[in-house]
């Protein structure tokens, strides 16, 4: 379970990203709402404390048990839908006392880590058709569980982050692009029949934010075009340096309670406000530097599963980010993710230290480590 590893292995170079961009964060939730700002600084201490724990745990022996957290993850999904707090009419959290969490968020690291196991143990016939169908089986019953939440968003984004995860392990060409074939069609049909007024195949929340970003100037979806319209302004009054933090300016969208869930949603609103082009540019850059050495330590992993897992921890940041950043700026239709170790939720945070745990044991363990390790193997042997 334990290994001994050498200091110089320890990327202190994602830490440092990491610790920099959460202490960002908790200076932006502090700003949006000073009465959360202790928690969040709560939350990034215990991230970062298992995140070391776990960087130093062997991942292979924790992908042992892979089938274990499958399960483990069904009925955590499976309590939500039948004791979990409903919140704005969708259930997402578990309450056990004082403590309350969101499975959905830990799901997506379980994910990583049982597919990780699953596709190095299936290496040789991923692209049996067999096999492929089982794989998507495996996919679709979690998928089931949080879409039934509703969760319509991170079903989409466990989906793209599984569709990368396939890709990096092996799968053919003649897949993806048959899968292509078969989703540019129904995702037209899918936009045709949910603009529709009398559509059922999604809630009629989900449907009014699809068309809201597509006709952002129809009065009748002012209040849901509000809250982006807002944030584009906060974020271009911030200009180059920003405001500063927690000003008293009465103009201010955050102070000014213009926006909504700010402190978490939309986040990167009081960053634009606060912190100007530069401070928010900085946060992206720290974002594209975690996501650069969590696919350099994949290209050194010692096996396929380590490679899934750094990919996988990965997509998460890179899609999550590029979801948030997009729906604060308006690119992209109002979703709610949160901007990964930035805004304000703990389950998402410590989740995502957790997943840069195991990222860092990855690169414990590269390719170099582990050809040494066999070179001693041999010497004592002969």
């Amino acid at each position: 379970m334990l290994k001994q590893y050498k200091l110089r292995d320890y990327n202190f170079r994602l830490v440092l990203w990491l610790i920099a961009l959460s202490g960002i964060g908790v200076l932006l939730v502090g700003s949006a709402d000073s009465d959360l700002q202790m928690r969040q600084l709560a939350g990034v201490t215990a991230g970062i404390i298992l995140m070391i724990i776990v960087s130093l745990i062997d991942f292979s022996w924790i992908l042992n048990f892979y089938r274990i957290f499958y399960v483990v993850n069904l009925v955590l999904l499976m309590a939500v839908i039948i004791a979990g707090v409903n919140t704005k009419g969708a259930t997402r959290w578990i309450s056990i006392g004082p403590i309350q969490f969101q499975p959905v968020e830990l799901s997506k690291i379980i994910l990583i880590i049982f597919f990780a196991r699953y596709f190095m143990d299936h290496e040789n016939d991923l692209n049996k058709p067999r096999v492929v169908l089982r794989t998507l089986l495996l996919l679709a019953l979690p998928l089931v569980l949080i879409v039934s939440q509703p969760d319509l968003k991170n079903t989409i984004t466990i989906t793209g982050v599984f569709c990368l995860l396939y890709f990096v392990a092996g799968l053919s060409y003649k897949y993806i692009v048959g899968v292509l074939a078969i989703l540019i069609p129904v995702g037209v049909m899918f936009m045709a029949i949910v603009v529709q007024p009398n559509q059922t195949l999604i809630r009629d929340y989900q449907r009014t934010r699809i068309m809201a970003f597509l006709y952002p100037d129809n009065e009748e979806y002012n209040d849901n075009t509000t809250q982006q319209n807002n944030s584009v302004t906060a974020i271009g009054s911030g200009q180059l340096t920003g405001k500063g933090l927690n000003n008293s300016d009465v103009s201010s969208a955050n102070k000014g309670n213009f926006i909504s869930e700010i402190q978490t949603d939309f986040i990167f609103a009081v960053a634009g406000e606060e912190l100007g082009f530069l401070g928010s540019s900085g946060i992206i850059l720290l974002q594209f530097l975690i996501v650069v050495e969590c696919l350099i330590l994949s290209s050194r992993a010692k096996d396929i599963s380590g490679k899934i897992i750094c990919a996988g921890m990965a997509s998460i940041v890179s899609l999550q980010s590029f979801i948030n950043i997009g729906v604060a700026t308006r690119m992209l239709p109002n979703t709610g993710t949160p901007l990964p170790f930035v805004s304000y939720g703990l389950t998402s945070l410590v989740s995502l230290f957790i997943g840069m745990g195991l990222v860092l044991n990855v690169g414990l363990q590269g390719k170099i480590h582990f050809q040494s390790n066999n070179h001693r193997r041999r010497r004592y042997a002969s």
